[in-house]
């Protein structure tokens, strides 16, 4: 009797947890997970919040932290200055694609086109989505590879796409 309340308890705690994920927009996903901090700042400093907080949907190839502190020394602190608004917003809107997208349907979409698959993002670029083995990879404009190391990050109006790479435009 001690196991099924455990089990019941651990079956609720789970469904609620699942349930206040879908109600948070990416924007407060992203918050609320300690490996976007760098992302959030940078969505705040760029004002996208109330953007990436809208209905969407969106999907969002995310960057987690170690992917900004991978940048060149001073990269971020300078994105961030108000001078550099433009850039920023610009780097940030080419994580984000218009509409929908799970794993699989990026996985079906790379395979039902001969192995790579075009995405536009908001920004106006493109970014190259192919496999290397199970892993979705992302080919920039600048032809740096960027790994996804956790899909489907679920949120009201849309879904993230942790990577562990910043994907850059021209």
């Amino acid at each position: 009797m001690k196991i099924l309340k455990i089990t019941l308890l651990s079956a609720i705690t789970l469904f609620v947890t699942n349930i206040n994920a879908q109600s948070e927009t990416i924007v407060g996903v992203a918050a609320g997970n300690e490996n976007f901090s760098t992302l959030v700042t940078a969505v705040t400093a760029a004002d996208l919040v109330e953007t990436l907080s809208s209905e969407g949907p969106f999907t969002v190839f995310a960057p987690v932290n170690s992917a900004f502190e991978a940048l060149p020394a001073g990269t971020v602190d300078t994105l961030l200055k108000p001078e550099s608004k433009d850039a920023l917003t610009s780097i940030l809107t080419y994580h984000v694609v218009a509409g929908k997208y799970m794993a699989a349907d990026v996985v079906k979409a790379i395979t039902n086109n001969n192995g790579s698959f075009d995405v536009k993002t908001v920004q106006g670029g493109t970014i190259v989505l192919s496999l290397s083995g199970d892993k979705v990879m992302l080919k920039d404009e600048k032809g740096n590879m960027t790994t996804v190391v956790m899909a489907d990050v679920a949120a009201s109006n849309g879904v993230i796409h942790a990577i562990d790479g910043v994907v850059m435009p021209k």
